[in-house]
């Protein structure tokens, strides 16, 4: 397995007008996507990769927990692109290496509607994975 770049991280905000403002006006990404209100999330093009900002009271925030302070992480979880290579092959890496996964669902990222598989690193930070093929897996 091997890591072509960053896809997307997504950050939880429960300031989403603010966000936009920094991240569109200030360093000029742009609005990608955006889902329903009660989904909360709002995906930004920065390059060749994406920024998701999720607000925290929202369906999907709440699944990340409380509102980040000065002293709790705003960072939900980032992803990897990895090199081409198959499901089967990332799942058999994984579990040869010791770590657990989830399973493969389709998400969207950078490169469009993809699968995608999440793990955790040693300090429980959430690491999505996905490769172009896994979609063909």
């Amino acid at each position: 397995m091997e890591i072509a770049g960053i896809d997307h991280i997504v950050l939880r905000t429960t300031r989403i007008e603010e966000m936009l403002d920094f991240y569109c006006r200030v360093l000029g990404c742009t609005v990608e996507r955006e889902t329903s209100a009660a989904t909360g999330l709002t995906q930004l093009r920065a390059g060749n990769a994406l920024i998701d900002l999720v607000v925290v009271d929202s369906e999907l925030g709440k699944v990340g927990g409380g509102a980040p302070t000065q002293n709790d992480n705003s960072l939900d979880h980032f992803c990897l692109q990895l090199k081409p290579i198959s499901e089967t092959d990332i799942t058999e890496c994984l579990s040869n290496r010791g770590i657990t996964a989830g399973r493969f669902e389709d998400r969207y990222g950078a490169q469009g509607l993809g699968r995608s598989i999440y793990i955790k690193d040693p300090e429980g930070n959430t690491i999505e994975l996905r490769s172009a093929l896994s979609s063909n897996s």
